[in-house]
């Protein structure tokens, strides 16, 4: 769409007032709008431009209105005047599915001789051209700007969405040139329209990946709205960067910003990520004190913070004080249940739900399909499978035929999960060869394991977990011969393992540790305590599992090796950071071994502590001697 080829010259005519009629803003529905339009057609007041402004106007922007209704309006006026235009323009502009007809009518509009577009017709068309990604017409948009002059370039509103139809466009750069030549940056005095300026900024630099940019411009802002605090609290947690997500949010608190539902929709997630449930709490107790109303949404991100950071009691808790349930909100306690390792109850949220009348989503039933494998519930998965798909409707995804891999081969069938793959409708991926993966590796199936690590690699040469995991069935059999070989490939590919790490959250501080990590400025006194829980252990009868060393050396200092993972090391710190038996929370970024497993299970008993261990998969509640997950896992 080209909107300059042969435009009409320049007029200055500035548009009409609309005056309100007070029986069109009277009118609550578009039946009484419609009983006075038909009214002024037949008294033939419909040609006065201010009334059938009106007319327009309530049908294209109240809440009451008829977008569709209000464009046939626009169409029938003899002369619709600027107010009708930019009306019009700026409805279709708010609804992504139709904002090309601002285009069209805007072109309609530069044809038209006896009006032309003001201050407040480009903020709409600039919008619509952000929304479609159409970056040529906002080019030609912004050429019109220019060539108007009149200030318009200048003007707080045009320039912010000049800015922001580039940035969402991704084109940067051009984004950089307006922001700096509207000199915001040299203003001493901030005014709402500034910030928004460097919000949009900040936001498109978020778009396109660049943090840096994005937290050096917020650093530099002089004055922030909430709006600034909650887009860089969303942009660093949607993206994975949750320690970042979690430090802006705290950076807030300090400087007295008091955050609103969307920051706490926002950092719920970062928060969950990192199991940092202290601060969880306070973002509870904090919409209990500000009478911020809990709905589903907020409820549903409470219910899985609280589930992922190992509090299943204040989940459930949560979920049955919601007032409104959506699927999302029965997603997210099945699915805490089911990490839990709760299958039973899991499966029984299930059942209430579709008593409930609450039809489930394809994500509930990836969710009712791992609690199943986490608890070698076989018959349950098969069923629920098949009610997903027979009854339900459902196509499953890859993930639903992950979960039944998974589910088959946790309890040892190999031969019907080698079938279900093979009778999948859809080619399977690294998700499901890595579920068989697994499971070869629990039982020990070397033969089988080779082949599916084979189609791994094949499938993601650069993937770390196929190489490791075939190496540690090889350890686990004491085949260093096969071990080498595997490591020898991947120095050859020059493919690394993914560093095993661990955190634990004291007074609000997340403390991160690695394997054999000394970093910590308490490190002397982890050593001391790691060294007293090793005598303790033996003591206890408690006997190193080496298996999983993926190296050839002397037995002890494969000993040493295992004893100094970082789950140990964040336990160890634990130990001496906290009151006596108070309950010790770690997360962990890989699954955990078989003698961490087995350690944790005997720590949590000769130190009278409740251990809750989140690690790849799912949560490990180790107390008194005993995992809640049975040692099925």
């Amino acid at each position: 769409m080209f909107l300059l080829s042969n435009s009409p010259p320049l007029r200055n005519s500035p548009p009409p007032p609309c005056i309100p009629q007070a029986e069109i803003k009277s009118c609550k529905t578009m039946r009484d709008l419609i009983q006075i339009h038909a009214k002024k057609i037949k008294t033939g007041r419909i040609r006065d431009p201010f009334a059938a402004a009106e007319i327009l106007q309530f049908c294209a922007l109240t809440n009451h209105g008829d977008l569709q209704y209000a464009r046939l309006v626009f169409d029938r006026m003899e002369e619709p005047n600027c107010f009708s235009f930019n009306t019009i323009i700026r409805a279709f502009s708010e609804t992504n599915n139709q904002s090309i007809e601002s285009l069209i009518i805007f072109s309609q509009m530069l044809y038209n001789e006896f009006v032309e577009p003001n201050r407040f017709t480009f903020p709409s068309v600039l919008k619509a051209c952000g929304n479609m990604r159409r970056i040529e017409e906002g080019k030609q948009v912004h050429c019109q700007i220019i060539k108007r002059g009149s200030g318009l370039d200048l003007d707080e509103f045009i320039v912010s969405n000049l800015v922001r139809m580039y940035a969402i466009c991704g084109l940067m750069k051009d984004a950089r040139k307006l922001f700096e030549k509207s000199g915001v940056t040299r203003k001493v005095s901030v005014s709402d329209g500034n910030i928004v300026l460097w919000n949009v900024m900040i936001d498109g630099y978020i778009r396109i990946g660049d943090f840096d940019s994005a937290r050096k411009l917020f650093d530099l802002m002089t004055q922030r709205s909430v709006v600034s605090w909650n887009g860089m609290i969303a942009g660093y947690a949607q993206n994975g960067y949750f320690k970042e997500a979690l430090e802006i949010f705290q950076k807030m608190q300090l400087e007295n910003v008091c955050p609103n539902y969307v920051t706490l929709v926002s950092v719920l997630p970062a928060i969950s990520r990192l199991g940092a449930l202290e601060l969880g709490k306070w973002v509870h107790l904090y919409c209990q004190r500000n009478k911020i109303e809990v709905d589903d949404v907020l409820g549903s991100a409470l219910i899985d913070m609280y589930s992922k950071c190992g509090s299943i009691e204040m989940a459930i808790q949560v979920f049955e004080r919601v007032p409104r349930r959506n699927p999302v909100t029965w997603n997210a306690i099945i699915g805490g249940l089911s990490v839990h390792g709760l299958a039973i109850d899991a499966l029984d949220y299930f059942n209430k739900m579709e008593t409930e009348g609450v039809k489930p989503t394809d994500v509930c039933y990836i969710s009712v399909l791992s609690a199943c494998s986490h608890a070698g519930l076989v018959d349950e998965g098969r069923l629920y499978f098949d009610q997903m798909v027979r009854i339900a409707g459902l196509d499953p995804r890859i993930e639903h035929y992950g979960c039944m891999v998974d589910l088959l081969g946790r309890a040892g069938l190999f031969e019907e999960a080698e079938e279900f793959i093979s009778k999948m409708p859809i080619k399977p991926d690294g998700v499901i060869w890595k579920a068989l993966l697994g499971a070869c590796k629990m039982h020990g199936n070397v033969e089988m394991g080779q082949r599916v690590a084979k189609k791994l690699m094949d499938l993601a040469p650069s993937d770390s977990g196929s190489y490791v995991a075939l190496s540690n069935i090889y350890a686990s059999l004491g085949d260093w011969e096969g071990v080498s070989a595997v490591r020898l490939m991947m120095k050859e590919k020059d493919i690394r393992k993914n560093p095993g790490c661990s955190w634990i959250e004291l007074d609000g501080t997340i403390h991160e540790f690695l394997v054999e990590d000394e970093s910590h400025p308490r490190a002397r006194e982890i050593r001391l305590m790691l060294q007293e829980m090793s005598e303790k252990l033996r003591l206890n009868g408690y006997k190193p599992d080496t298996k999983q060393v993926l190296l050839n050396m002397d037995e002890e200092e494969r000993e040493s090796l295992v004893f100094h993972h970082s789950e140990k090391i964040a336990v160890a710190f634990g130990l001496i950071s906290t009151k006596k038996n108070a309950p010790l929370q770690i997360v962990k970024n890989l699954r955990i071994c078989g003698d961490c497993h087995s350690s944790m299970k005997f720590i949590s008993r000769i130190y009278n502590r409740r251990i809750i261990v989140r690690d790849r998969n799912r949560f490990h509640h180790f107390e008194n001697g005993v995992c809640s997950c049975m040692d099925y896992w």
